[in-house]
């Protein structure tokens, strides 16, 4: 089955200009709106869409919801400390909080194009899409009208996370969540965005963009947390811009939703610049998880590091593709790719393509993928000692995915990441009890 394109659907209603905002964003919404059109839908002759179900790419009857669906949703999050807390519920702005130092624009991004336009602009959307999903991120940037944009000026720290929801609520919508992250010289942020719907969602889409900036000598962290119900699907855009000494971690988490897929790019543009991507996901049941990454080294002595782990239950898929670039002139390079599959089950898939291209001298770069079935002795082991077959499946399984959430070196995120993982194992731990 193929994608489909539905004129009856949001793909084939232009975007309405939008008011009490400036007229370079509507501007850009138009711009998006003709690179749409022009683009085709994505075929099984495209390489940046190698294994991929197309059937997928189905938005029949989907369309943009309307003002009086939001709720009053408000979600959950195991953090006890944090800045800021921003919920948006299809969109709309739902709730907001924030003792962030007054320095620091954390705004939504409606609200950030009236006060702030110049410097808004001067990221937004910049870095464009390189893997593959380029009609997509042209939709999302003609029907992007809400989001997050937060902005740290030099030498400010952000001590506590700031926390940033996106619920979907109602069958055949489609949001457009964006969140904008800029880092001064020095200073430090640590953004959670969370992807979340209730069982209304069905059919439901998101087609989110995130674009970070790492600043000089600036840490920025950011995690991406989908559980989005079984009946939803996900296109997610990611580009990380890595100034000198400055260093970005991406963390994401996949347990919902029916399909997604990922492109992150991290962009290494300074001398001693620093990239962590790390990835946990964790399918059952017919689910499909789609991960494409770009490793840039573009300036000299720049490391970046990635780690994807994933946990694959019945007819589950995952696909991983992944390039590091090393440009010409980018010495004395590290870079290293590894991307683990667990497979559960004989049915369950795992599709992993690894790249490397190098342009330049004393490099030191490695990438390489592993799959593999659960080993038997080990479930044997813990069985010996007491512990119910399902039970050893389950803390076997939680063990594979802790060395990518361990590499946060934060354990209020850590714990984080691990209560979320842990509930997911733990429901597929009781399916298996129950069938």
């Amino acid at each position: 089955m193929g994608a489909t394109l539905d004129r009856e659907s949001i793909l084939g209603e232009a975007p309405r200009r939008l008011d009490g905002v400036p007229d370079w964003f509507n501007a850009s919404r138009e711009a998006g709106w003709e690179l749409f059109e022009q683009l085709p839908m994505p075929s099984r002759k495209d390489e940046e869409w190698r294994f991929a179900s197309l059937g997928h790419l189905d938005f029949e009857g989907v369309q943009l919801p309307r003002p009086h669906s939001m709720g009053s949703h408000r979600g959950a999050s195991g953090l006890e400390k944090r800045s800021a807390r921003i919920g948006f519920v299809n969109d709309g702005l739902n709730e907001q909080e924030s003792n962030l130092p007054e320095e620091v624009i954390c705004l939504p991004l409606r609200e950030a194009l009236e006060k702030h336009p110049d410097l808004v602009q001067q990221y937004f959307m910049k870095s464009g899409c390189q893997l593959g999903s380029a009609k997509f991120a042209a939709l999302h940037q003609a029907h992007v009208s809400s989001g997050m944009f937060i902005y740290v000026p030099d030498g400010v720290v952000v001590e506590d996370p700031i926390e940033v929801f996106h619920w979907l609520s109602g069958d055949h919508i489609i949001t457009f969540p964006h969140s904008l992250v800029v880092t001064g010289k020095d200073s430090r942020v640590t953004v959670v965005d969370y992807f979340q719907s209730d069982t209304s969602a069905r059919d439901a889409w998101a087609i989110a963009f995130n674009d970070l900036v790492a600043g000089p000598g600036s840490q920025l962290t950011y995690l991406s947390l989908q559980d989005l119900c079984d009946q939803s699907r996900m296109i997610q855009v990611g580009n990380t811009v890595v100034d000198r000494d400055a260093s970005s971690k991406t963390f994401i988490l996949n347990a919902g939703a029916a399909w997604a897929r990922q492109e992150f790019l991290s962009r290494l543009s300074g001398e001693n610049a620093h990239s962590d991507m790390l990835s946990v996901s964790i399918a059952r049941d017919e689910q499909e998880y789609d991960q494409r990454t770009f490793q840039h080294h573009a300036s000299k002595r720049s490391y970046s590091d990635l780690l994807y782990k994933n946990t694959l239950y019945d007819g589950s898929r995952s696909i991983f593709s992944g390039l590091i670039l090393v440009d010409e002139g980018a010495h004395e390079t590290d870079a290293y790719q590894t991307c683990r599959n667990l497979l559960m089950s004989e049915t369950a898939e795992a599709n992993s393509m690894p790249g490397l291209e190098i342009n330049a001298d004393q490099v030191k770069c490695s990438h390489g993928s592993t799959s593999a079935m659960i080993d038997e002795d080990e479930i044997f082991y813990l069985r010996a000692r007491g512990i119910a077959p399902h039970v050893a499946r389950q803390l076997v399984a939680q063990g594979f995915s802790v060395e990518s959430i361990s590499r946060l070196r934060n354990e209020a995120l850590e714990e984080l990441v691990l209560s979320f993982a842990s509930r997911e194992f733990h429901r597929i731990s009781e399916q298996v009890v129950d069938r």
